[in-house]
């Protein structure tokens, strides 16, 4: 069994998670990582970078898929837990099948916490360890026809917060990435490809990843990515739901592209 450390990276197929993946094992670290989506290429790239890579296609909005990936651990210590896996789905909530919305619920919050909650229990025996959760900015913002994902989010940002409080002092940290709008397959996966937040400009994932590895090097508790976006977190506190509800509306609408 390799002596370097171990990383497991999900939603690693592609966008933020992938690149976080390529930091990692930049870093030295043997990579464990997983994704709803095929590796296409992205599993030759992280073993051209020199590290032990195991690559698996699980759906983790099942405790079944959850389960799968843990048992790929093999009993390695887990030095460092990129919790990235998650979607939207947009459009108004009547029309969306319950299916549909579902499933971004049990991917962004119950898969989450399946999986976070047996491998931190280990780091915290061992007294040390490293989390990052990928949170959003939307957790800040009432998201008219994208409620249920920035409700999940809500959840994530404000589960992240305390999880870390109530591991203070025991040598692992959690670190609530928050992007904005990302250069990455998200707006198309979640049927957003005709709203104006999908044809506006984005944030490349590679410095978004950047971001998130350093806040969670140095321990930070939550980072937010791009000034624009610590400016708008800042407004939305400052804003009633409804004015949020009505600002993201004119952005996450279908058809606003051609607004």
């Amino acid at each position: 069994m390799s002596d370097r450390k171990f990383a497991i990276v999900t939603g690693a197929s592609s966008g933020i998670g992938l690149e976080i993946a390529k930091l990692a094992a930049a870093d030295g670290y043997d990579l464990l990582v997983a994704a709803d989506t095929p590796f296409v290429d992205a599993g030759a790239g992280l073993k051209s970078l020199g590290v032990e890579v195991t690559s698996i296609e699980a759906d983790l909005s099942t405790s079944q898929g959850v389960d799968r990936l843990i048992e790929a651990v093999h009993g390695r210590s887990v030095d460092v837990l990129v919790a990235n896996a998650g979607h939207g789905l947009g459009g108004g909530f009547l029309d969306q099948d319950s299916a549909d919305w579902r499933h971004v619920v049990e991917t962004n919050i119950t898969g989450t916490l399946l999986l976070i909650q047996p491998i931190v229990k280990k780091m915290v025996e061992r007294g040390e360890g490293k989390v990052i959760i990928t949170g959003s900015i939307a957790g800040h913002v009432a998201g008219a026809f994208h409620a249920v994902y920035n409700g999940s989010k809500a959840f994530v940002d404000s589960f992240a917060a305390a999880l870390g409080n109530e591991l203070k002092d025991t040598g692992v940290t959690v670190t609530c990435l928050k992007p904005g709008a990302t250069e990455t397959e998200f707006f198309h996966r979640a049927n957003m490809d005709d709203t104006k937040v999908a044809q506006s400009k984005k944030a490349d994932p590679a410095d978004t990843a950047k971001t998130g590895w350093e806040a969670m090097l140095k321990g930070e508790h939550a980072v937010v990515d791009g000034l624009m976006n610590k400016a708008s977190g800042v407004a939305s506190g400052l804003l009633s739901e409804a004015r949020t509800a009505e600002m993201h509306r004119k952005q996450a609408e279908p058809g606003s592209a051609e607004d």
